[in-house]
């Protein structure tokens, strides 16, 4: 007898464990194609590299603060204070912040959904309706009860959103990272422009001293009848052409200034950089890698890749839509004329499942398949064209930096000779040995050459930013966070929603007070809503 009551129940338990087996496989089934990024050839080393063509171990990444590589303490000052405040960079923190919260928005879909339902209700009926039932003609009807309802992801078409919701989350992250490298390498090219105008300005000032000299000496010679009165003119000339180049420059500066300030969250009315007469930037030397790496290091390339992972799972839930579709639901409670509800009478329950699965529609889901076929492909050449476009980039920038820097060497000799012509030729005036016109010939030469040198040099320093900027400024794709990092609570929580914690260390405003003073007397700290350091230093 023993015997006989166990086989039943071990019947039974072997029944339901393969039922659950069963529905394990059918939830294990992901109709989404293998997903690979493309894997291509590359050449092995750049064609433009130059003085960059190796870099020792320790040098094969740039710092993640990459502007210091340039010496100047006040860009240093600049760079930090527009990564903490700048407030295009924190709108793209906060667009991170939403997409992680879209990640748990899909992931709710995955659980079962519970909840309750309680009511109660007056009803009157009238005397003289037909067929009126024979009973009260006031009712009152309370009830109280639970609700559950469950879809089983059995073909992973839930489970395929989720993740296009955590890739997308991670596309934001690399958004915010190439945003942030666009902000740093466009304050640090306008620091540069800056300083180059400043340079500028003091050549004109310095040649306005010469050539209110060169005034004052033709007219001592037009008062010693030792030369004519067109020297003079000649010499005036010169002087306010010069003087009005000088306010041009000034000019270029001030507009320069204020894009800067708006960079660093500041009004451009209170803000102001002490004019520098050197252009005394550091020649960086920046280790350029190997094309390959290349991939791994642009930000912009990661996000072009988490959109075309995106585009591959969502096959998978264009698939599942072939399929049938399972919901399962319960409710239970009580419910009764009067409030004694806590009967055993009273009580009501109901639980089922449902399925439903397409026949015809005029080929909706296979429009809808052919279309995300269609965007994965679109997606897969955008990367291409990324990727290309980054290669294109480096390129451009070893070339620009290779040839600007011998393109200065020359102009400084350039500018050496024209200095000696133009202090021979006026010394030669003053003897009476030369007309003036070699004098007027020799101090443009001058002029034209040392301005020449000034903006071959700006234009060398921001090929550097450049250069930088086209190999990722120091960002590594381990710095994504990962997919389930993007996840910005727990089941259960319900405290620290307005502020989720970091992730890949990037983190919303916390306080938005200091950001208010653009005055900049209540500067906000740096790293409020940046990478952390640890993120940032991290390769």
């Amino acid at each position: 007898m023993i015997v006989r009551s166990i086989v039943p129940s071990l019947r039974r338990t072997a029944l339901s464990g393969g039922t659950v087996l069963s529905l394990a496989a059918l939830s294990a089934c992901d109709l989404a194609p293998a997903y690979h990024p493309p894997t291509f050839i590359v050449p092995a080393s750049w064609h433009g590299q130059g003085v960059f063509a190796t870099a020792t171990p320790a040098d094969t990444q740039i710092p993640a603060k990459w502007w210091t590589l340039l010496h100047d303490p006040q860009l240093d000052a600049l760079e930090d204070k527009a990564t903490a405040a700048n407030a295009d960079l924190q709108a793209a923190a906060e667009r991170f912040v939403q997409a992680r919260a879209m990640v748990m928005q899909a992931r709710a879909d995955l659980l079962p959904h519970f909840g309750l339902a309680f009511g109660a209700s007056d009803n009157k009926q009238s005397a003289d309706r037909l067929f009126r039932y024979k009973g009260a003609l006031t009712q009152t009807d309370e009830f109280y009860g639970g609700l559950a309802s469950w879809e089983p992801d059995f073909w992973s078409e839930i489970r395929n959103q989720v993740r296009v919701a955590k890739y997308s989350a991670q596309q934001k992250a690399a958004d915010y990272a190439s945003a942030r490298l666009s902000l740093q390498a466009e304050l640090a090219s306008d620091y540069i422009a800056l300083r180059g105008y400043d340079a500028q300005d003091a050549i004109y000032r310095k040649s306005i001293a010469y050539y209110q000299k060169a005034v004052s000496v033709t007219q001592t010679q037009l008062a010693n009848q030792a030369a004519p009165r067109l020297d003079l003119a000649r010499a005036q000339n010169r002087l306010y052409v010069t003087q009005a180049a000088e306010l041009d420059i000034l000019a270029q500066r001030e507009v320069t200034e204020h894009a800067i300030a708006v960079l660093t969250n500041s009004a451009p009315s209170g803000f102001h950089i002490a004019p520098s007469d050197r252009l005394d930037f550091a020649r960086a030397a920046i280790p350029t890698g190997v094309p390959s790496d290349l991939l791994q290091r642009r930000p912009d390339i990661a996000s072009s890749e988490r959109e075309m992972a995106q585009a591959n799972r969502m096959i998978g839930v264009a698939r599942a839509a072939f399929y049938p579709h399972i919901a399962l639901s319960a409710n239970g409670g009580f419910d009764a004329n009067g409030f004694d509800l806590a009967n055993l009478a009273n009580s009501m329950w109901s639980y089922g499942a449902s399925a439903s699965m397409p026949i015809f529609e005029g080929g909706l889901r296979r429009a809808a398949l052919q279309s995300s076929w269609a965007g994965y492909r679109e997606m897969r050449d955008h990367y291409r064209a990324t990727v290309l476009s980054a290669f294109r980039e480096v390129e451009d920038g070893l070339s620009r930096t290779s040839r600007l820097w011998a393109e200065t060497d020359r102009l400084k000799a350039a500018v050496s000779a024209a200095l000696d012509m133009q202090n021979m030729t006026m010394t030669l005036y003053k003897g009476g040995l030369s007309p003036y016109l070699d004098a007027i010939i020799a101090q443009e030469a001058a002029l034209d050459a040392q301005i020449s040198q000034v903006q071959v040099a700006t234009r060398y320093f921001q090929a550097q930013v450049g250069l930088i900027r086209a190999l990722g400024g120091g960002w590594n794709d381990r710095l994504l966070p990962t997919p389930d990092q993007t996840m910005s609570f727990s089941i259960l929580q319900y405290d620290g929603l307005h502020h989720p914690a970091p992730a890949g260390g990037i983190a919303g405003v916390r306080d938005e007070t200091p950001y208010d003073d653009l005055a900049g007397s209540a500067a906000p700290k740096v790293g409020t809503a940046t990478m952390t350091p640890a993120a940032m230093t991290a390769h």
